[in-house]
């Protein structure tokens, strides 16, 4: 197995596992703080694998310059406001539409890096992208509308207007850190990836940190009094970001991105052998239809 392709599905179970993990945050934390403990305990476990693995390959730290230290900012703040725009989305009767269109970030994605990277995929792979976007729609929204009209008139909702913004910045964040990685030209693109999950991470932690203190400076102390829940919420958010960094250092963003679209089925997964949920036929046929897109995207 390709080595972004093991990161690329490594990423996707731990961030399912990380949000699950995260629920249990929403009735202790804000929104706002919930995503600073993301970053901040994110970055000692970051640290930890980037000098496990420095010392395990006996490899030379990558030094940053300008452009790259810029590329890791623009990144990490991308993907704050990807963020912002994903809950947005979430207003009432908006929250299936909203997270439909989040996911088309693959597809976004694969034409701002033909775009602004000159990636170019095949025709094979272009499939892939389509069918994943199309089976994350299935899976979003089927029973939500029932024709094409009313399927367009959705995409006019609010909900599906910051869904599409939020499916943009996750999109330009792969591209960014990929060019991140690229400037670097790390000998070990492992070692690189890890320098600029590390250095990201330390950047998100300043910037929603700030935030936080001035919009929020009584959910500053929350942060830390919920540590025992936020801590394995900050290691699961930095080795799937670390896995993310692996992929978009060793193949196209818009392929990683569509590989990723299987946190879906890990999802579905998740809730039907552990919540002991139901598992409705839809709900079958769109993990199929995304486990297909993989598929093809894996055979381009």
């Amino acid at each position: 197995m390709p080595l972004w392709l093991a990161a690329t599905l490594s990423a996707a179970l731990f961030q399912c596992w990380r949000t699950a993990l995260q629920q249990k945050l929403r009735g202790a934390l804000s929104l706002n703080a919930a995503a600073v403990v993301r970053y901040l305990y994110g970055v000692p476990p970051g640290l930890a694998l980037l000098g496990t693995w420095w010392w395990a390959t006996g490899g030379t730290l990558p030094a940053f310059g300008a452009w790259a230290l810029f590329l890791c900012a623009l990144g990490g703040l991308l993907q704050i406001f990807g963020t912002v725009f994903l809950i947005a989305s979430f207003a009432p009767r908006g929250f299936a539409v909203g997270t439909a269109y989040s996911k088309t970030e693959a597809l976004q994605g694969a034409v701002f890096a033909m775009v602004l990277l000159g990636e170019h995929l095949s025709p094979l792979a272009w499939a892939g992208v389509a069918l994943g976007v199309c089976a994350v729609l299935w899976l979003s929204m089927a029973g939500q509308v029932g024709s094409i009209a009313q399927a367009l008139r959705a995409t006019a909702q609010p909900a599906a207007l910051c869904g599409i913004a939020a499916g943009a910045c996750f999109g330009l964040t792969g591209i960014a850190i990929r060019a991140a990685n690229q400037h670097l030209a790390a000998p070990d693109p492992v070692l690189g990836a890890l320098c600029t999950l590390v250095v990201t991470n330390m950047m998100q932690t300043v910037m929603q940190g700030g935030w936080l203190m001035a919009r929020e400076p009584a959910s500053v102390g929350a942060v830390f009094r919920n540590w025992r829940n936020a801590a394995p919420v900050g290691l699961l958010s930095a080795m799937g970001s670390a896995c993310w960094f692996t992929g978009f250092a060793l193949a196209p963003v818009a392929l990683v991105r569509s590989v990723g679209q299987v946190e879906i089925v890990f999802t579905l997964a998740f809730g039907r052998w552990y919540l002991k949920e139901p598992l409705k036929a839809r709900d079958a046929v769109g993990a199929l239809l995304i486990v297909s897109s993989v598929v093809l995207v894996v055979l381009s």
